[in-house]
């Protein structure tokens, strides 16, 4: 890949990044000031969740087999600029959902056609391909920094930088190299997308321990996603956004050495610690303050986030792909997605805002009681996870694909 190439690539990651992260991270701290409930502010998460379950099917069924992969880009990142601005203007629940759902069903699939893009370009994706996804974490943390020392977190205008970079990458995609549908003349079902199949693979008890675990950790990190910003700012923090974006930093950390961790400390150890880690991260926020030193427990829980991320979602996986039959392991990857970022995160945002309704009264929210919830309940699974999980290949029977479709 030449360097014109790769500085086409690594632009594109850089605004796709930054387009989530200009809104994501902040929404709650302004659905707050607008009076949002929490079972609002909830709902609002839903939507990327809902979407991320939605957009494999679109990818597979529909982009993969008759549109070119950078005019799709171009044409949802269009669509998405003008309903991220109409989102911006939006002052009620109902309507803001809504809107925002559509938005997150365009914004979604460019995640996959975007890694599609510079995967056609590549001949060594291993070497090539960490350097352009590299590209966007730096546009997450840029406009992370600049949200946060910018003191903008409680408006619209981190939603107006979302409009607006998506309507940048829109037009610039179109001169993005060609990328053709891959998938043109194959049949392609529902079940396949979703890594239905795989569900054999839950015949097998230490599989399905790993599933519920993993559906049940991705849960509590709804509370995270959806409501640290929030309490930083309601709390005293300063520049919070772009405090935050130390969790990012941590994560490029975290995900370069994560081979050096497996053979160190093996897949089982490696996950058992991702899911422990969140419920550390909760107890540092559940007793950490505003001033000195109880606000490095505050640091403390942001920087986590590598491990945090790293180890539970990546390595996840990595396990995955170790035990599954060679047969489904496509399947079974995009099973794993659907239990964790589908349905965890969907079924996390709902009970997240559930719970800060509940320790919310006319004093304001109690926090401490509002993390502790998840910090117990990781610690919890965590520890049974560790007692009742081991990593071995799947014991299912899988018929080779001649067979299946025969029968």
């Amino acid at each position: 890949m030449n360097t014109a190439t790769k500085i086409n690539l690594s632009v594109m990651m850089f605004l796709e990044f930054l387009v989530w992260g200009a809104w994501f991270v902040t929404m709650s701290t302004y659905l707050g000031k607008l009076g949002f409930t929490g079972g609002q502010i909830g709902n609002a998460y839903i939507t990327t969740a809902v979407a991320a379950i939605i957009s494999p099917i679109f990818v597979g069924m529909i982009a993969d087999k008759f549109f070119p992969a950078q005019g799709l880009l171009a044409i949802l990142h269009l669509v998405g600029a003008a309903l991220m601005y109409w989102v911006s203007t939006i002052e009620t629940p109902g309507l803001f959902f809504w809107v925002l759902l559509a938005y997150a069903i365009c914004y979604m699939p460019t995640l996959a056609l975007a890694n599609a893009i510079a995967f056609n370009q590549m001949t060594d994706s291993e070497k090539e391909f960490p350097l352009i996804r590299a590209s966007g974490s730096v546009g997450w943390i840029v406009v992370g920094l600049f949200l946060g020392f910018a003191r903008i977190e409680d408006t619209n205008i981190p939603m107006l930088i979302a409009a607006g970079a998506s309507l940048v990458l829109g037009v610039y995609a179109f001169f993005l190299p060609h990328t053709p549908p891959k998938g043109a003349g194959k049949k392609v079902t529902v079940g396949d997308i979703l890594g239905v199949e795989a569900l054999r693979l839950m015949k097998d008890q230490y599989f399905a321990i790993f599933v519920i675990a993993s559906l049940l950790i991705s849960m509590t990190t709804s509370f995270y996603f959806g409501f640290a910003n929030i309490y930083f700012n309601e709390s005293g923090m300063q520049y919070t956004a772009a405090v935050m974006t130390g969790g990012q930093f941590s994560e490029a950390i975290f995900i370069a050495l994560l081979a050096f961790f497996f053979a160190k400390l093996g897949i089982k150890t490696i996950i058992t610690l991702g899911m422990l880690a969140w419920s550390a991260r909760y107890f540092l926020m559940a007793y950490g303050g505003n001033d000195m030193p109880l606000v490095l427990l505050w640091y403390l829980a942001i920087i986590i986030h590598g491990l945090c991320f790293g180890f539970f979602f990546i390595a996840g996986q990595v396990y995955v792909e170790k035990v599954a039959p060679k047969a489904i392991q496509a399947g079974a990857q995009g099973f794993i997605a659907l239990v964790t970022f589908g349905i965890g995160h969907a079924l996390g945002a709902k009970f997240s805002g559930l719970i800060v309704d509940l320790f919310t009264t006319e004093a304001g929210r109690n926090w401490t009681n509002i993390w502790l919830l998840p910090a117990v309940m990781s610690l919890v699974i965590g520890i049974l996870f560790f007692l009742f999980f081991k990593v071995k290949p799947a014991e299912i029977p899988v018929e080779a694909p001649e067979e299946a479709s025969a029968q």
